[in-house]
């Protein structure tokens, strides 16, 4: 079954939510304590991460576990966790819920329309910074999807060029639509506008891969 556990702490001891290498967080105490009680490791996703220091009064982790966990064990449970770690509910929820991808600050249909929006366009001057020494700014896109892989959104796009800035853009300004910070049809405003001082570039380039470059089969 798969379970969505609710938490609250104050992150004061911690290096974090989520598990680290050689850092105490707040996620290596919780499957801690339950391989304590149930002699079973656990390993669990969070929903989000917060930094050290950050405290939460509600965060949450999923997990898969043959065993029947019941709410009362959570007595048990947070006895034998730190103090500043408090479990607050347990729940049975439907195999494919994800905490972090299920969780409504992201809505997976509304980035994934966004993304298959963008093959209708080919002038991308709104998702190009400025200073760029190009004579056009059109691009003909063939892929554009998101994908869930492990615990990662991944967004893929494929194009017979690229403009200066141009994915981390597109992938910033998609995410505003998923977090309901704009509606399609304000993303759509946006392309046609071309202006990039309307589409947001607010995500770090260390997200940022160049997976191949396609010639044709005679070169």
């Amino acid at each position: 079954m798969r379970y969505f556990l609710e938490v609250s702490y104050k992150g004061t001891n911690y290096s974090g939510f989520q598990i680290q290498h050689n850092a105490n967080t707040i996620q290596a105490e919780v499957e801690k304590v339950l391989e304590v009680f149930y002699k079973e490791k656990f390993n669990l996703t969070g929903s989000s991460r917060t930094d050290a220091g950050v405290h939460a009064l509600q965060n949450f982790f999923h997990f898969d576990s043959e065993i029947n966990i019941k709410p009362e064990s959570l007595y048990n449970l947070n006895s034998i966790l730190p103090g500043d770690i408090v479990l607050k509910r347990i729940k049975v929820v439907e195999e494919t819920a994800h905490c972090r991808f299920g969780a409504i600050s992201i809505d997976w249909e509304l980035v994934q329309g966004a993304a298959e929006i963008l093959k209708e366009y080919s002038d991308f001057t709104s998702f190009s910074k400025r200073n760029t020494q190009v004579k056009n700014f059109r691009c003909r896109v063939s892929e554009s999807k998101w994908l869930i892989e492990d615990d990662c959104l991944i967004y893929t796009i494929e194009a017979n060029r690229f403009l200066r800035g141009m994915v981390r853009a597109l992938t910033a300004t998609m995410l505003l639509v998923g977090r309901k910070k704009i509606n399609i049809l304000q993303f759509k405003e946006i392309i046609e506008s071309k202006d990039c001082t309307k589409a947001s570039f607010a995500v770090p380039a260390a997200g940022l891969f160049l997976i191949r470059v396609n010639y044709p089969e005679k070169e």
